[in-house]
């Protein structure tokens, strides 16, 4: 393990200090659980170009015009060809299973 000696302002050392009791851990436990977290949080957020917004936005509109004319059959047919993707990791399985089930009645 390393170590870091790092200056910060007293008033983010308090901050700091009263959120890790609040959590019940120590100073150092949860600087370090907010700086994995931040780093984890850069990996997933990806950035979409304003090109590849304005397809996906038009793709929607095209969508919601195309599923207003639907028999509830056409619709649940097209459901179920859209794309399956693996579950977030931060998200509890029970939220996640709620949903899934909530989707399949659509």
């Amino acid at each position: 393990m390393s170590r870091l000696t790092l200056r910060l302002p007293e008033t983010l050392h308090h901050k700091l200090a009263n959120l890790a009791k609040s959590e019940g851990v120590s100073l150092n436990q949860y600087i370090v659980y907010a700086l994995s977290c931040q780093i984890h949080n850069s990996y997933t957020i990806n950035s979409l170009s304003e090109k590849e917004v304005e397809k996906q936005e038009s793709n929607f509109n095209d969508l919601i015009k195309e599923l207003g004319s639907l028999e509830d059959e056409e619709i649940t047919m097209i459901l179920n060809q859209r794309e399956m993707t693996e579950s977030e990791d931060q998200l509890p399985r029970e939220i996640t299973e709620k949903l899934a089930s909530k989707l399949r009645k659509l």
